[in-house]
Parts: C-alpha cells; structure tokens; sequence
C-alpha cells in the first residue's frame, strides 16, 4: 500500500463567500491517497477499503498515472464469482480505463464528469498525468456549502 499524508483539503481552510463555480479541483481533492499497483492482492485492496472507510482505490503505474480503479464493487464482484481475494491482484479485477479530472478542472466540470460515468469519487491528475487527489462527490457538497458561509467578521 503505498499513499501520501495530509488530510486536509485546501476548502477546508476556505473562509467567506466564494463563487463556487470558480473553484477547482485542486481545491475540492483529498491529498491523502491511497493507491496501489496492479500486482497487489485484491485482499490487500479490500483490508485498505474497510479500514480507511473510502470505496475505492485508484491503481496506478509506476510513474503514479491511474491505470484503472478498484471499487467495494469489484471486490464483491469477484467474492460473488467464488474467487479467492487472497489469490487475484487488482489487474484482475480493477475497472479500466481510470476515469480522471485534471487539477484545473471547474466545479462544473468535475460534477459532469461523475454524473456522466455515475462516479463517487474521481482521481485527480496534474499535468503530466500523474496521480495528485482524489476527489469525492462529498468533497463537491462540503465546497457548496462553504462557499456559502458569509464572511467572518474580524472580530468573531
């Protein structure tokens, strides 16, 4: 398993009312991510899901560009089909192509996308392709909302 460290998103710190339709990716997006390789062992994949309570990893190259993705979905799916999680790799199993976002993308852009391919969450690549976020339709919502707060007074 391999991922970065840092929880917070950069809406997080987001204070006053702010055009939602100008925010971004890069705004909205988990840095934290945890990814894998195509190699690892779908139980591996399936102990990260339950334990960091997200529903799907992306699965990337080894120059960290998304190749595919596994989902709650797919574990199950191959669970269903009797195969043994501990004997298939997420080559086996993961959906492909990777459905991505660049960093830039708009608020707008970004809601397309998930709505179009029925996603809940979405890697996030910068220029070069490689794997920067992950973005999930939550991420979307809590950035509405923020936006929406009124600006703090200096005083409060």
């Amino acid at each position: 398993m391999n991922h970065r460290r840092n929880r917070m998103r950069r809406i997080d710190f987001m204070v006053g009312q702010t055009d939602f339709n100008t925010l971004t990716a890069a705004q909205f997006m988990q840095q934290d991510v945890v990814y894998f390789t195509k190699s690892v062992k779908a139980q591996s994949i399936a102990a990260a899901i339950t334990t960091g309570n997200f529903g799907s990893v992306p699965i990337v190259d080894s120059d960290l560009k998304p190749v595919g993705i596994v989902s709650e979905y797919d574990l199950l799916k191959a669970m269903r089909q009797g195969k043994q999680l501990n004997e298939i790799s997420a080559g086996d199993i993961m959906t492909k192509p990777a459905i991505t976002v660049p960093v830039e993308a708009s608020s707008a852009e970004i809601m397309k996308v998930m709505e179009d391919k029925h996603l809940i969450r979405v890697a996030v690549v910068d220029e070069d392709g490689k794997l920067v976020g992950m973005l999930a339709r939550r991420d979307l919502m809590k950035g509405y909302l923020q936006s929406q707060v009124p600006d703090k007074v200096w005083w409060m």
